[in-house]
């Protein structure tokens, strides 16, 4: 074998070991490539639903207005369980008062609380002004917990409370129907949507003296 044989061979297995080497190479490059390029993705999509819900509104979003005509921000509210509950003065529901101020009274205080809202949306069962709902419940029942200004709870002009309350593109859990006065809503202290109850389940109901004590926190 001539020394010009022996170059070409050495030359030509060095081009041998140089192609196998890139090919031994590259697939792991592309592999970490597209490793590197799939998290920005998995990052974006983190960010979407960490910024839908940031913009998921709970009750301490809202404002109401009192019987008394004053200015509530529901953000007051922050650190207690709720329980809200559409009331009417004219309705085979009405005794109910008196359970619910049997719970405000032994439940009720830093911790938990309850809200009513009047509303004549149901056989037109709250028919008076403002003054004498406050005027019925304070004689007939001595409510002490916070009533709210009578307002629809149905329809378009819903109150925007109740708007959230029964849409769970709003309060994020669930789609709830107002069927008939005195339906129930629990809230927890963080403003959260819980729970919907109808007027046949009693304010006393082991359920709600439990969420009220805070036994499911």
């Amino acid at each position: 074998m001539t020394m010009k044989t022996v170059a070409r061979v050495f030359l030509l297995g060095s081009f041998i070991s140089l192609m196998a080497c890139q090919n031994q190479h590259e697939p792991g490059a592309q592999k970490g490539l597209a490793k590197s390029e799939a998290a920005p993705s998995r990052n974006i999509a983190a960010r979407s639903n960490s910024t839908k819900s940031k913009l998921m509104k709970t009750l301490h979003d809202f404002t109401a207005q009192t019987l008394q005509g004053e200015s509530f921000a529901l953000s007051e509210l922050e650190g207690k369980r709720v329980l809200i509950v559409n009331t009417a003065s004219e309705c085979g529901f009405t005794p109910q008062y008196e359970g619910l101020q049997k719970l405000y009274k032994t439940h009720g205080g830093k911790d938990f609380t309850i809200i009513g809202f009047p509303s004549n949306d149901f056989g037109r069962q709250e028919p008076g002004s403002n003054e004498e709902i406050e005027a019925f419940c304070k004689k007939n029942f001595g409510v002490t917990f916070p009533m709210m200004a009578k307002t629809p709870v149905t329809g378009a002009d819903k109150h925007p409370v109740y708007a959230w309350l029964t849409d769970k593109d709003q309060n994020g859990v669930a789609d709830a129907k107002v069927s008939w006065n005195f339906n129930k809503f629990l809230i927890d202290e963080n403003g959260n949507w819980i729970a919907h109850y109808p007027s046949q389940v009693k304010p006393m109901d082991k359920a709600i003296v439990s969420f009220a004590r805070g036994d499911q926190q």
